[in-house]
């Protein structure tokens, strides 16, 4: 990690702590003891625990971005990549993350000061790289924004109603539906 900034490795321990862990409903001490720090210095660089877990969650949405150009780089079919993407994120050691994520944002859509800055990238820092996959795909590229925006909805509120009825074969089936309406039928 070098190059990075002390304030980015801490932020990289408490998030890998979160992955391993979940840290929604932990104490900055315990976050703080699980990353390998103290609870003063992410006071010191972060401002609260609140602070603290809104910079998680946009540090978690960053790795999920990463994740979907991995899953999609290369000559890597878009409809594979799109699937494998869906059952990466369905993964269960996921779940504590994706709470995290609709808490965050619930009280950031809430007013709430601290969680606001998670705001601004929610959606549009994703329609780019969503946007290049659905024209790879054949989506018209003059069209794939507003697909994209589409894609981040089903899929985001598929992820809550996972998060909510554990259904996930009715939840896959949905997806699946989803995606055949954006591709048209697989030929296989």
């Amino acid at each position: 990690m070098s190059g990075t900034t002390p304030k980015q490795r801490l932020l990289d321990a408490v998030v890998d702590a979160a992955l391993d862990e979940g840290i929604s409903d932990r104490s900055l001490r315990a976050i703080a003891e699980s990353a390998g720090t103290s609870h003063r210095m992410l006071i010191h660089h972060f401002g609260s625990r609140e602070g603290l877990l809104t910079e998680v969650v946009k540090a978690v949405e960053q790795r999920q971005r990463d994740a979907l150009a991995d899953f999609s780089s290369g000559d890597a079919d878009p409809v594979d990549a799109a699937k494998a993407f869906w059952k990466h994120l369905c993964a269960p050691q996921l779940a504590a993350q994706e709470r995290l994520f609709f808490e965050v944002y619930g009280q950031a859509l809430q007013g709430r000061a601290w969680a606001e800055s998670l705001v601004p990238g929610v959606v549009s820092d994703w329609i780019g790289p969503l946007s290049q996959l659905l024209a790879a795909g054949g989506v018209a590229s003059e069209q794939a924004p507003v697909h994209a925006r589409l894609a981040l909805a089903v899929t985001r509120g598929l992820l809550l109603d996972l998060l909510a009825t554990g259904e996930a074969d009715a939840v896959d089936e949905a997806m699946a539906l989803f995606a055949r309406m954006v591709n048209g039928p697989d030929p296989s």
